[in-house]
């Protein structure tokens, strides 16, 4: 399937990128050839293939990919600050970053 380079340059502006014209025009292939590689897939017959399920990785007893949502409750703030390195007026104190 061919990527035009007016659907490269519209991916560039939703993802916020300035593209030279010779990136444009390289990026237009690559991406055809990663959709036609992707498309590959549709020649698979996939009749007999169950959907995927997640699983748990480790012990079953500990882990578990799916479980029920518990509403339990929350540390409280006096537990949450308790070993902060520096906490402030009731809040956890971090370097700037701007």
């Amino acid at each position: 399937m061919p990527i035009t380079r007016t659907e490269v340059e519209k991916i560039a502006k939703l993802a916020n990128l300035e593209l030279t014209d010779a990136e444009k025009d390289s990026f237009s292939g690559q991406l055809a050839a990663i959709v036609e590689y992707i498309d590959q897939l549709n020649e698979l017959d996939t009749a007999n293939v169950a959907p995927w399920q997640p699983r748990s990785v480790g012990n079953a007893a500990t882990s578990h990919a799916s479980r029920d949502d518990v509403v339990e409750p929350s540390l409280g703030q006096e537990t949450a600050l308790a070993q902060a390195p520096e906490p402030d007026e009731g809040h956890f104190t971090v370097p700037r970053v701007i």
